[in-house]
């Protein structure tokens, strides 16, 4: 096992006050790994040095990554490549995907349409995804802005609305537009916190929400099981089969 894997701290920057490591948490808990949970917008300083983690996540937020005035989108596109020069892995997510999607050269831009995903909807493997995503599932949505594919980035899977869905770059940076950290707890309180935002283009109010959370989230959850187990964590066996977040 390489130096790499045997860290057990993993750092992560929320882009609200209230938002919580989730099923994410859950997941990684079960291989032995401790938060690191920073706040930029909060006033929580991003570390300089990233020697001693094994991942970084940058999850979402309700804000645009082009929101350059804003002090959590800043701090976090000025720190981003620290980020890039270390050894640490990257995950981001919907917001976190874009901050790096952008720092890496490519546009994070409204639908031409003005069409939104906030909610469940499909995405579907790329040729270059097969190994990591099925030929199409369904998965959660809150965003109503898209990345462009970085130069000298894969595309792993696109959908009929926003055709990039999740890019990496080699094995170590890695983006996704959905969110698999959402459960139960987090869902509720996003659509109690916005549910006046769900009527946007192509949203989907909170009980059609609430249904497709009892229909797909089993299988989404699955999914981001064995996706963590293939990338995020890779040789480390679990050490620990709580189920508590």
């Amino acid at each position: 096992m390489n130096e790499l894997s045997l860290k057990n701290r993993i750092l992560l920057v929320f882009n609200s006050a209230t938002g919580q490591p989730g099923r994410f948490g859950t997941v990684m808990r079960r291989y032995g790994y401790e938060f690191d949970i920073r706040r930029p917008g909060e006033g929580d300083v991003l570390p300089d040095d990233l020697g001693g983690y094994h991942l970084v996540v940058v999850f979402g937020g309700p804000m645009s990554a082009n929101d350059d005035h804003l002090d959590n989108v800043q701090a976090i596109m000025d720190w981003l490549p620290k980020v890039v020069d270390s050894e640490a892995m990257y995950l981001g997510i919907c917001l976190g995907a874009q901050m790096m999607a952008r720092h890496l050269g490519a546009p994070v831009t409204p639908h031409p349409d003005g069409m939104t995903e906030i909610g469940y909807y499909p995405v579907q493997a790329t040729e270059a995804g097969r190994d990591l995503f099925p030929s199409e599932m369904m998965v959660y949505h809150w965003h109503s802005e898209g990345f462009g594919v970085p130069e000298g980035a894969e595309l792993l899977a696109t959908g009929p609305t926003f055709p990039h869905q999740a890019f990496h770059i080699e094995e170590r940076l890695w983006g996704i537009q959905f969110h698999p950290e959402v459960d139960d707890e987090a869902h509720e309180r996003w659509l109690s916190n916005s549910a006046d935002k769900t009527d946007r283009p192509n949203g989907q109010g909170p009980d059609l929400q609430r249904a497709g959370r009892a229909k797909y989230d089993a299988a989404f959850g699955a999914w981001f099981e064995k996706f963590a187990a293939k990338v995020l964590v890779k040789d480390r066996a679990p050490v620990n089969f709580g189920l508590g977040d």
